[in-house]
């Protein structure tokens, strides 16, 4: 079963990161296990659109911009499409960098405390050069293996240590409701799980390791149950900081430092081991998935060890520790990231289900009619998450 597991993990490993805890720990802190039904439900979209992009390289043997290039044949829509997954996953991707690594700093800091705090950055910026640098797509795949499994390991037991209330648990997952101003918590979560640019990865990495249709199954599962072990690990922060008052705790650098007088220290520790684990899988992932992203859009058809698909990840890490090392906020840049990431959910979650149903690209394996409806309804979510997005960067809401 582990043999088989291989591009779900990296997934995974991508949308859980720093953006995530914090988002999971402020919904956590605000209203407690009342929105876990929110994270189940992004849970379940991401699967469906995952394995999507998954069953879509496997056939295809592409990454998912190819096939796009491929089936729109207005150039004018396909100059649009591929300059906005361009746009938003090369600079978004760049700008949030410095966030991934600052995550990772965190962990570090809850680990081992703040005296040598502003060699972090830096500590975390070699140890994700080296990885990519000398790692191929099987020891990136174990790498990343060990690290969720620990990342899961320890926001279980920081969950566990809090003794959380089950029955509320199962209410919040099961029983949808929505507190007093509880809808901009709810639509952060949802958007930092539902990730753009992973359906983009997942296609991608899939040829890297399978090449027949036979694999589908296989490929399916590691789908299935890496994803929903990312969405323990989500929970679990929901669950750890439902159990702190709301005035100690504003991100999730404040959470390991706020179980510690309520748990002991061995909830700080635990809780910095899990922050650190995502924080440096995530620093790894987004020059990884900008790599293979500007890789497609661009045709080089290049591998790992080509310099011109080291050269990208090296510019987003670069970029990442510069920003974050000099205390540099690209507030614009940001902005602009997060509008293209508004317009590209939507776009991606259209052209995804469109070409999935196109029997020319995926022959007897297309959609099921259970599968565009539930499809159809993620898109229609999608552009309402994306357009939220967009207003609320503007000011419009």
């Amino acid at each position: 079963m582990f043999k088989k597991i291989g591009p779900g993990v990296l997934v995974a490993a991508a949308f859980i990161g720093p953006g995530t805890i914090t988002a999971c720990t402020i919904a956590g802190v605000s209203f407690g296990y009342a929105l876990l039904w929110a994270m189940l439900l992004s849970i379940i979209a991401t699967m469906v659109l995952q394995e999507m992009a998954a069953r879509l390289g496997i056939i295809a043997q592409k990454g998912l911009a190819d096939v796009i290039k491929q089936e729109l044949r207005n150039k004018w829509v396909k100059g649009t499409i591929i300059a906005i997954v361009l746009g938003a996953i090369l600079i978004g991707n760049a700008a949030y960098e410095a966030g991934n690594i600052g995550g990772a700093s965190l962990g570090l800091a809850a680990i081992f405390g703040k005296a040598y705090v502003e060699f972090y950055p830096i500590i975390i910026g070699i140890v994700s050069f080296v990885l990519l640098w000398l790692g191929t797509y099987k020891s990136l795949e174990k790498i990343f293996f060990a690290l969720i499994a620990l990342m899961s390991l320890s926001f279980i037991i920081t969950a566990i240590l809090t003794k959380p209330d089950l029955g509320g648990i199962v209410s919040g997952l099961f029983i949808p409701s929505m507190p007093s101003d509880s809808l901009l918590t709810v639509i952060a979560l949802v958007g930092t799980t539902v990730v753009p640019y992973n359906l983009f990865l997942h296609a991608s990495l899939v040829n890297e390791k399978w090449k027949s249709k036979t694999d589908l199954k296989v490929a399916r599962w590691d789908t299935i149950i890496s994803i929903a072990l990312g969405g323990l690990v989500s929970m679990c922060v929901i669950i750890a900081a439902a159990s702190i008052p709301s005035n100690e705790v504003t991100g999730a650098g404040d959470l390991a430092l706020g179980l510690e007088p309520l748990f002991g220290d061995m909830a700080r520790y635990f809780m910095g081991i899990g922050l650190f684990a995502a924080g440096i899988t995530s620093s790894i992932t987004a020059p990884l998935a900008a790599a293979y992203v500007a890789n497609s859009c661009f045709g080089w058809n290049a591998s790992l060890k080509d310099w011109k698909f080291r050269m990208v990840w090296i510019s987003i890490l670069s970029i990442g520790v510069v920003f974050l090392s000099f205390g540099i906020k690209p507030i614009e840049v940001i902005k602009f990231a997060q509008i293209a990431n508004g317009i590209l959910l939507p776009a991606i979650a259209i052209l995804l289900v469109w070409i999935v149903n196109k029997a020319s690209v995926m022959g007897t394996n297309k959609n099921s009619i259970a599968q565009n409806v539930i499809g159809y309804a993620i898109v229609l979510f999608s552009l309402f998450l994306g357009l939220k997005s967009i207003f609320k960067v503007m000011g419009l809401y």
